[in-house]
């Protein structure tokens, strides 16, 4: 049984863990904003770092970094849903009763192609899908509302964010020093190796993942304004979300419009170009990808699935940042933790 009298730290320990419960509560309606704070400012301190070589006050560099890369996103962001919003109104006054739904027409001419044996199979093959699509459509209205009566909650959260962020890009060395101070000698080493497998995860998934996604939905956004659609921008953002999950990418988007394009408005010119341009967003991720994350670590898809499927279910939107990093910095400490076993046991070996 443990007897806090034989041990020096022990009263010590049991104080600090009940603080740090009470701290993990206190802070648990913002946690998800601290630990995206965390990893932007690690985006955040290397275009910190350049300002400064131009400027004398670091705060004043993390400041202007903040703005380079933050406010940007946020920008877009806002912009995303003021879009949907605007593709919401304009869907409802359009069809105030529901009655009519382009997709459904959509459906009706594509089983009404094909042949009468298969009709029913594909009818209620198509019915699924929009009923699945029209529950998904419902859930963003849903959590667009909720934001908009969640205003005070979200200028907290985002203030919590640019602090987090700040902080961390400002102090992030002490955080890691003051706790290396509780790292028995012994131990030291693995440590180190372990910072420097999750410096490598973080800049695999950033290069290799965030980034990727981001020049995709770029190239995604141009393409689709070029092409006439409306709404090109958000089916750009939408593109690079797609582009973050490593069993999607792009082709639901650039196969939907051109489905749209052939059995709803009948314009094919604009379906074969728009499958042109999405087999080139394809061809374009197999070539920057690797080009991008080649050079860090490789993680296994699986990981980054489950992460980007997961995180949402538990921090919100923001887990489809958070939910990758935390599984991809696990496995970062589980492989520094084999490659010290096979290490020991090499040398046990030959000693041996």
């Amino acid at each position: 049984m443990f007897n806090l009298s034989e041990n020096k730290y022990g009263l010590h320990i049991i104080i600090i863990v009940v603080l740090l419960i009470l701290s993990f509560i206190t802070i648990a309606p913002v946690l998800n904003m601290v630990l995206l704070g965390a990893m932007i400012a690690y985006g955040v301190r290397p275009v910190a770092g350049r300002i400064q070589t131009k400027l004398k006050y670091p705060s004043i560099s993390i400041i202007l970094a903040i703005i380079l890369v933050v406010i940007p996103l946020i920008l877009l962001l806002g912009y995303v849903f003021w879009d949907i919003s605007n593709f919401a109104t304009m869907y409802l006054a359009s069809n105030p009763s529901g009655s009519e739904v382009t997709l459904d027409k959509g459906f009706s001419n594509i089983v009404g192609s094909l042949p009468v044996d298969v009709q029913l199979t594909a009818q209620n093959f198509f019915n699924s899908i929009s009923l699945y699509l029209q529950e998904g459509f419902t859930y963003i209205l849903q959590y667009i509302v909720a934001l908009a009566k969640s205003f005070s909650d979200i200028i907290i959260k985002l203030f919590v964010l640019f602090c987090s962020i700040y902080y961390f890009a400002k102090d992030g060395d002490g955080v890691w020093e003051y706790l290396f101070a509780f790292v028995p000698d012994a131990h030291k080493d693995f440590f180190d190796k372990t910072i420097d497998e999750i410096a490598n995860v973080l800049k695999s998934i950033f290069y290799g993942h965030f980034l990727t996604a981001v020049i995709i939905g770029i190239m995604a956004g141009i393409g689709y304004a070029l092409l006439g659609y409306q709404f090109a921008l958000l089916l750009g953002v939408i593109t690079g979300i797609l582009q973050l999950i490593p069993i999607f990418g792009p082709w639901p988007i650039y196969w939907g419009l051109a489905a749209y394009d052939v059995f709803v408005t009948g314009n094919v010119v604009q379906a074969v170009l728009t499958l042109i341009w999405g087999f080139v967003l394809s061809l374009s991720d197999m070539y920057i990808r690797p080009a991008l994350a080649g050079k860090y670590a490789d993680i296994h898809a699986l990981i980054l699935l489950v992460g980007f499927m997961a995180g949402p279910y538990v921090f919100g939107i923001v887990g489809f940042i958070l939910g990758p990093l935390i599984l991809g910095i696990t496995y970062a400490v589980i492989k520094s933790l084999k490659e010290e076993l096979e290490s020991d046991n090499k040398g046990d070996t030959e000693e041996y």
